[in-house]
């Protein structure tokens, strides 16, 4: 089964995860499919603590995908991407020629 978990990665005492998708089969460090993230718990006020590509994400889902407890909680807690929420708005409206 595929499964979409946290990598750890970083220094002794700075934890940083990347977030992959996995056979549920590797070790938690171990080969991994693809990158989709990351989540930096220590991250100070002025970095990125958490970036999800949800596209690549929901990509993964609809082929059966399963996300880990914690996964699940970021997906939630992430940012939904800018360019998503500003394209829909700007489609709607329609102008009419001026005659």
């Amino acid at each position: 089964m595929v499964v979409i978990r946290l990598a750890r990665g970083g220094a002794k005492n700075r934890p940083f995860y990347n977030l992959v998708v996995t056979d549920s089969r590797s070790r938690r460090d171990g080969r991994f499919i693809e990158r989709v993230g990351f989540y930096n718990p220590v991250a100070a006020a002025h970095e990125e603590g958490l970036r999800i590509a949800h596209d690549r994400v929901a990509y993964w889902l609809a082929n059966g995908a399963k996300l880990s407890d914690t996964v699940q909680m970021l997906v939630g807690r992430a940012p939904k991407p800018a360019a998503a929420a500003q394209a829909a708005p700007a489609a709607a409206p329609e102008v009419a020629p001026a005659a």
